[in-house]
């Protein structure tokens, strides 16, 4: 999942952190996280959000559109723009050293 945020999203993503980082924290003790974090606006000077990222394995691909729209953040229209796509994991970095 890739989710671009709305301008200035900071105020809006602050009451429902928790709750966000929660729901992915859940997804990562069951062993499905790959990858997860904000994404940074390199440009704004001041370090702010400006999307998330997630690469988690999902039984299916409605199964992860249903894990992404029940986000908080998403439900609460801090996403101008979420994208979910099947990601090809051939070359994680702890198989290639091996």
């Amino acid at each position: 999942m890739y989710a671009e945020d709305v301008d200035r999203s900071e105020a809006l993503r602050a009451p429902l952190r928790d709750a966000h980082i929660r729901r992915r924290a859940e997804l990562a003790a069951q062993g499905r996280v790959v990858v997860s974090g904000p994404l940074w606006d390199s440009d704004a000077g001041q370090g702010d959000y400006c999307g998330s990222l997630l690469v988690a394995a999902f039984d299916s691909m409605e199964e992860a559109q249903a894990w992404a729209d029940a986000d908080p953040y998403a439900q609460a229209g801090i996403y101008r723009r979420m994208v979910v796509r099947r990601v090809n994991t051939h070359f994680l970095a702890q198989e290639s050293s091996s």
